[in-house]
């Protein structure tokens, strides 16, 4: 009963592992060209429905109250959006001399090139009791830089693929990205009651779509007979990607309790998680996009794809102790503030 709870919790992550597993047993079903038009249905039709998904969800009502806190908003778009890319790069460099397969260290600059997150990290800083509001809206407000920053970031470190022009990616990215999320938000406000009173299923929406993006990117791989993943390479890929997140998660907490800093605990909760995460739901479809066509794409997909069930874990592990953290520095702030 454990284990079947256990697997309806995380049916994500297990859709993850069988769409590869499906994968690797039928790569010609959803390969470029196959039965299941990958070309058509993927690249436009389930990109689209991902972000209009997302249009849909966004509570973009929500956001207005966080709007003021300029500082806060400032230190996570610059931090997830250019000193994480740029220190990537910069760590890159250095083991780009060993052995590790060369497409997978391109893809962990992918990763570093993401926006945040639209769910996890407002659902952990919830979970802590930290800024929620701020997490709201620099998870929506990151998500919509990233259509236009992302790409632009993609291209400036790694380049894109030479059979698909600047301006093509960009048209693809204005077809399937920002008129889908545009449409998901004007809808919204004529349906905005009944949505609040349904509470449709949003998330697992985009997790289900985002399944046969992940499927038939595998399958593309598993049928190139020229690719060969060592294990060693993504083992030593999976140890860098908890070192990073632990290592920027203690970073962004160092720089924000600062006793000049301005923020509170409650914000540092909300920098600590915003900051450090990024997004599968949005960074799949955009490296589909940006590397179309691309021989080594799902390679260059996997740190993307092990990051994100990573940042989600290990910030679980640590709400208890965030938690009280924030609880305990928040007591110590009323204790001292003066009696009037």
């Amino acid at each position: 009963m454990r284990l079947a709870e256990r697997l309806r919790k995380d049916w994500f992550l297990v859709g993850i592992v069988v769409a590869i597993a499906g994968a690797k047993l039928r790569p010609s079903v959803g390969v470029h060209g196959g039965p299941l038009k990958p070309e058509i249905t993927v690249s436009y039709i389930a990109v689209a429905t991902i972000f209009f998904n997302s249009g849909l969800s966004l509570k973009t009502e929500e956001l207005t109250s966080a709007l003021v806190h300029l500082k806060l908003h400032l230190f996570i778009q610059i931090f997830t959006l250019a000193f994480f890319p740029a220190t990537i790069w910069l760590f890159l460099q250095i083991l780009s001399v060993t052995t590790i397969n060369e497409w997978l260290l391109k893809g962990l600059q992918t990763v570093g090139c993401m926006p945040p997150p639209v769910s996890s990290a407002v659902i952990l800083t919830k979970a802590v009791g930290g800024n929620e509001a701020a997490a709201i809206f620099n998870s929506a407000f990151g998500s919509f830089l990233g259509i236009v920053i992302t790409p632009l970031l993609l291209l400036l470190f790694l380049g894109s693929s030479s059979s698909v022009p600047f301006t093509s990616i960009f048209s693809q990215l204005f077809v399937t990205v920002v008129v889908p999320l545009i449409i998901g938000q004007i809808v919204r406000r004529y349906i905005k009651d009944w949505l609040e009173r349904k509470k449709p299923p949003f998330g697992a929406v985009s997790s289900s779509v985002l399944l046969m993006i992940i499927y038939t990117t595998f399958c593309d791989t598993f049928s190139n007979p020229n690719i060969d993943l060592d294990k060693f390479s993504l083992v030593l890929v999976l140890f860098i990607i908890v070192s990073i997140q632990l290592s920027f998660m203690l970073l962004t907490f160092v720089f924000s309790t600062r006793n000049n800093s301005g923020f509170t605990p409650a914000d540092t909760v909300a920098i600590i998680f915003c900051s450090t995460h990024k997004s599968l739901t949005l960074g799949i479809p955009m490296l589909k996009i940006v590397f179309a066509g691309h021989e080594h794409l799902s390679l260059i997909s996997v740190p993307l794809l092990i990051y994100h069930p990573a940042q989600i874990l290990l910030g679980s592990v640590l709400v208890p102790t965030i938690k009280s953290w924030m609880v305990s520095r928040q007591k110590g702030v009323k204790l001292t503030r003066p009696t009037v």
